[in-house]
């Protein structure tokens, strides 16, 4: 059963909200299933290995500014600026596990937190230790709204035209 115009599954119309997935997680966040402790151990093992590489491409970087003795001022000025940007990437995406951001703002910062990449992976690779990285936020709004949806639907019982007159 599909609607014809967009392939899209016929639900019904008051089925409630629903659960927005996460990145490598989907919706099994939810209920913990469908692999989620696997995921959880392969995206923590996966963003660390892309950290440690990530370093390691750095270092490759780092020796190559050396070897173009360019003094010691651009060495330093290129550890100092990843170092800042790593930590300011890092805060930035740990934040964004438990509260929203503005776009504005994220676009703005759009520069910087590629700089720091590796403070984002870790912030990745940490935060997935515990839980999916984002549900504790994305646990909360859904709650909010299914809430919200059941206030909503158990407001109204019954028929409203047979409802006596005062």
């Amino acid at each position: 059963m599909s609607d014809d115009q967009n392939g899209t599954p016929d639900r019904p119309k008051d089925s409630g909200p629903r659960p927005e997935p996460l990145r490598f997680f989907g919706t099994s966040w939810v209920g913990h299933d469908d692999g989620y402790t696997l995921r959880r151990i392969g995206v923590s093992a996966g963003s660390l290995a892309a950290a440690a590489v990530a370093c390691l491409v750095l270092r490759f970087a780092y020796e190559g500014i050396q070897l173009a003795d360019t003094g010691s001022f651009v060495p330093l000025l290129v550890v100092v600026m990843f170092a800042v940007c790593s930590s300011l990437a890092f805060r930035h995406t740990w934040e964004g596990f438990t509260k929203r951001h503005d776009p504005d703002r994220q676009s703005s910062l759009r520069g910087l937190l590629a700089i720091g990449f590796i403070g984002s992976l870790l912030a990745y690779f940490f935060r997935s230790l515990t839980e999916a990285p984002g549900e504790k936020l994305h646990r909360r709004e859904y709650e909010t709204a299914l809430q919200h949806h059941s206030q909503r639907t158990s407001r109204r019982t019954g028929n409203p035209a047979k409802k006596r007159r005062r």
